[in-house]
């Protein structure tokens, strides 16, 4: 046999016996007597599976068991060992400290584990998690789905990431990607509450969870009103407060917190229909709101603010100083003595004028000539209220008129207001039926100022 094929031969022979004698012992470590636990796992880490121990471990001390000590050390620092086949890994600005400092034993079982990555439950990673962090922040009244079942990884990337607190993206985006019907709805919507659109939705909301309902991060008013401070001073100093601000669902009774296809991120179309939603039966509250939606029903008149759909025209939504959350003072009494801003809500929109002059042939067309029969009714010691012949809401009347009447205790004033072109007559029985005229006064021989 010539020299070259002796050599083949040779070498051959020992790769053969070499490849043979490392599978072989590689068997032997998990004889009976030895390494038995380690081919246990439901899922073994490759090398193990392919029986190669020596990727990782080398023997360092010829004697093996070695009595007291260890006789097989690794093949690389621990540090750089697993980086020897995972070496895809590409830096990243945040690295989970395990990964940074090559500790991956701490999360993964370097041999094999019930579940997938060398972890033992690659589903539930609380366990996992809570060894290093605290699960206090993650266990209270509220949690969020993901925290509830352990997977952190649904939005956290074990290793690192580009993003602060290695989250798999940016976290408005990480949120959508979940609740993506949120993000249809807020795609289609006229008006967005400016911290959504611009504020990470963890502005208001914990991720983790909450003692608030909606993983939020304060209960409501507080939370609102941390930006929304003028309204935090309303609700503060209001003497008659608005009961949904106070109780039940809070800011979340009118308000949209996201979006919105009305003004003011209404919860509805717009806000005399939010209002409506309370205010459209007579059993609701105690005392029971009153029914407005039955007040406005099959009316042919409809006070203008409540026609444009603002009944914040005439009330503060979120608390007033004046009964019925009323912008301005208006006297509940039937009779009340005329006093500057006794009727400082009304003026408001209405001129003023309509009940400061005796004269007039501008201010007002209920007049019978020159003499303001406003003024008449009003502007006295015994002034009657305007509730007394108009209706605050709707009426069938013109001028919103009371068709019905006006209660005055269980009797209801009726006006029986009768219209000409240029005046009119009434009946309301607080006196007989008076006329008055605009272009041929008439003569009253009752003085209704007295």
């Amino acid at each position: 046999m010539c020299v070259a094929m002796k050599t083949w031969v040779i070498s051959f022979a020992i790769v053969f016996l070499l490849g043979t004698y490392t599978s072989l012992y590689a068997e032997t470590c998990s004889t009976i007597t030895c390494h038995t636990a380690i081919t246990a796992f439901k899922n073994s880490h490759q090398p193990l599976k392919d029986g190669n121990c020596f990727s990782c471990h080398q023997q360092t001390v010829k004697e093996h068991p070695l009595k007291g000590g260890k006789s097989f050390g690794f093949t690389a620092k621990p540090a750089d060992l697993c980086k020897t086949c995972h070496n895809k890994f590409v830096k990243k600005k945040q690295e989970h400290p395990p990964f940074k400092d090559g500790d991956c034993i701490a999360c993964h079982n370097p041999h094999g584990a019930s579940g997938r990555f060398l972890l033992d439950d690659s589903e539930d990673r609380s366990g996992l998690c809570f060894g290093c962090h605290d699960s206090a922040p993650f266990s209270q009244k509220f949690v969020h789905g993901p925290v509830a079942t352990g997977s952190c990884n649904v939005c956290h990337d074990p290793h690192q990431s580009d993003v602060k607190s290695l989250l798999k993206g940016a976290s408005r985006e990480l949120c959508l990607s979940c609740h993506s019907d949120f993000a249809a709805k807020m795609q289609a919507a006229s008006i967005i509450h400016p911290p959504v659109k611009k504020e990470p939705c963890t502005s208001c909301h914990n991720p983790h969870s909450s003692l608030w309902p909606n993983m939020l991060k304060k209960g409501m008013p507080d939370l609102c009103t941390e930006c929304h401070k003028e309204t935090a001073k309303k609700i503060k100093n209001a003497k008659v407060p608005h009961k949904p601000v106070n109780e039940g669902r809070l800011c979340a009774s009118c308000h949209s917190a996201h979006f919105s296809k009305a003004k003011g991120l209404m919860s509805t179309d717009d806000e005399k229909s939010t209002c409506l939603s309370c205010h459209n039966n007579d059993k609701l509250g105690n005392p029971p709101l009153a029914n407005v939606k039955k007040d406005l029903e099959g009316k042919k008149h409809v006070h203008g603010p409540i026609k444009k759909g603002l009944c914040s025209g005439c009330h503060a939504p979120h608390g007033s100083n004046f009964p019925r959350i009323l912008t301005g003072n208006y006297p509940s009494e039937f009779y009340v003595p005329f006093k500057e801003g006794s009727y400082s809500f009304c003026l408001k929109c209405h001129d003023k004028n309509i009940v400061n002059f005796a004269e007039t042939t501008i201010y007002t067309k209920f007049r019978n000539g020159s003499r303001n029969l406003h003024f008449v009714h009003v502007n006295n010691s015994k002034g009657r209220n305007c509730k007394a012949c108009h209706e605050t809401h709707a009426s069938n009347g013109t001028k919103l008129i009371s068709a019905e009447g006006t209660k005055f205790g269980e009797w209801r004033v009726q006006s029986r207001l009768q219209l000409t072109s240029t005046g009119g007559s009434c009946a309301p029985g607080c006196h007989r039926r008076y006329s008055y005229d605009r272009a041929k006064p008439v003569d009253m021989a009752f003085p209704l100022n007295k």
